[in-house]
């Protein structure tokens, strides 16, 4: 298991039924059957929405020295890289810090403007993880999503805290948190309500 130094956190919005996208995921609608147009609009509206009301916890996820996400969630393109994609987030994108990308099939590292560079890692999480822990020093690592990557790391017993923000709809079907985990005895750090979500940051044991 890779050593520890900084903290692993893993961040993700979900339904209040444990979805972070619905079915039928695609380029146009990258959240799939969402209860919206496809884009996350719902589950992510208290970022965009109301965020001087979520500010603590936008800080906390813009801290992290390193990121970790799955291809899912950097975007459309499945298999060899055919075309080019450089990510949902147009040139600047929001990370600011180095973003190791799960993906099969390898990948020249691709630099952004405002300091974000996508590096494209074949040889699983655990490889990702050391790569990024390496990048952050003893700054924290933050795997984003989407679910199946966060189910992957908490699986592997590599996740120390789990920051969840539950949005007050249900989507029924999609891409569920804890599917495929095995049970976790976590414990509850702190919670708190706002108008369009609850967050709720857990310790997991290790």
């Amino acid at each position: 298991m890779t050593a520890r130094t900084g903290r692993v956190s893993c961040d993700l919005t979900i339904s209040a039924d444990g979805f972070a996208a619905g079915l039928h995921q695609s380029e146009e609608r990258p959240f799939g059957d969402d209860g919206g147009d496809g884009t996350g609009g719902r589950l992510h509206a208290w970022m965009f929405d109301t965020p001087q009301e979520n500010r603590a916890e936008l800080a906390r996820l813009n801290s992290a020295a390193a990121y970790v996400m799955g291809r899912n969630m950097f975007g459309p393109v499945r298999g060899a890289w055919d075309r080019p994609w450089n990510g949902w987030w147009g040139e600047n994108p929001p990370f600011h810090a180095p973003v190791f990308v799960l993906t099969h099939h390898a990948r020249a590292p691709q630099t952004m403007d405002g300091g974000t560079t996508f590096h494209f890692v074949t040889d699983g999480v655990a490889a990702a993880l050391a790569r990024a822990r390496e990048a952050a020093g003893d700054g924290e690592v933050c795997v984003l999503g989407g679910a199946t990557t966060v189910n992957q790391y908490l699986a592997a017993g590599l996740v120390d805290e789990l920051r969840l923000h539950l949005v007050p709809c249900t989507l029924g079907a999609g891409t569920r948190l804890f599917d495929g985990v095995p049970p976790l005895d976590l414990e509850q750090v702190r919670s708190r309500s706002a108008s369009q979500v609850t967050h709720l940051t857990y310790r997991v044991p290790s």
